[in-house]
């Protein structure tokens, strides 16, 4: 069965741990990559935050004594998620560039 569409916030909170990050470092990302289209309150990052560790597409990295941050990190189940998300992406811009310029 294929995966549902992902939210963008879903999609560039994704995008943006490649690399490990923290809470504040996500929100920053993600409204640079989106070039400030995409704004992310806490409350809505924790949120999505806690739903993707349960679903195994995001781990919490070991907690550093000597910061109180979390960093996260994408899982190998993530990344497949993303793939399929991106590739479902590309096939909407294909088709639009298909019958919209006639190419």
């Amino acid at each position: 069965m294929a995966q549902q569409a992902l939210t963008e916030a879903v999609y560039y909170i994704l995008l943006s741990l490649f690399k490990p990050m923290h809470g504040y470092g996500i929100i920053q990302n993600v409204n640079e990559l989106s070039n400030g289209r995409v704004k992310l309150a806490a409350g809505t990052l924790y949120g999505a935050i806690n739903t993707l560790v349960e679903k195994g597409w995001i781990d919490q990295l070991p907690e550093n004594p000597e910061s109180r941050k979390k960093e996260y990190v994408i899982t190998k189940a993530g990344k497949a998620v993303l793939e399929e998300e991106y590739s479902r992406l590309k096939e909407l811009v294909d088709n639009g560039k298909t019958l919209m310029e006639g190419k």
